[in-house]
């Protein structure tokens, strides 16, 4: 099958354990001021919870990025992610500069050198971003060549 079909179900959100301490005031208040300016997402104020909870909304609330206290939180070996797209190679480089000028003022903020992967069919875009928490995030665009795209299976 090809295409959006709304039978099939769809991504809304990343949960990960943290260490309580990350999920204190000034911790919390650390995580919303990256993620905003970069990525623009916002706190659910109803959901947090001091030293357990934090929930990032991603423009959306039905998108979200579910932070928990454990005793035992994940732990990565520093390539694991998630990712997110953007429609433009400009859209990229608008989230790069805005990550850099977040590392420019916090060493915490790990960022990578932006890359493009030549396909053939689509040119991928990427760079990845990582502030606190055990997962990184990679956005990406697909530039993708004529005649081709995301919906195409061959």
């Amino acid at each position: 099958m090809t295409g959006a079909n709304p039978a099939f179900p769809r991504f809304n959100h990343v949960a990960l354990t943290v260490p309580a301490e990350l999920l204190d005031t000034a911790g919390r208040a650390d995580l919303l001021r990256f993620h905003n300016a970069v990525f623009g997402w916002t706190e659910m104020p109803t959901m947090t919870r001091d030293r357990e909870l934090l929930v990032l909304r991603c423009h959306s609330n039905e998108q979200f990025v579910y932070l928990h206290a454990s005793s035992e939180p994940m732990r990565t070996t520093g390539t694991e992610h998630f990712g997110l797209s953007v429609t433009t190679p400009a859209e990229l480089t608008e989230l790069y500069e805005r990550a850099r000028t977040q590392r420019s003022s916090d060493p915490r903020v790990e960022l990578t050198e932006r890359n493009v992967d030549d396909f053939q069919v689509v040119k991928l875009h990427s760079f990845y971003v990582r502030y606190r928490l055990p997962l990184s995030i990679e956005v990406q665009c697909f530039e993708w060549a004529p005649g081709f795209g995301p919906d195409r299976t061959q």
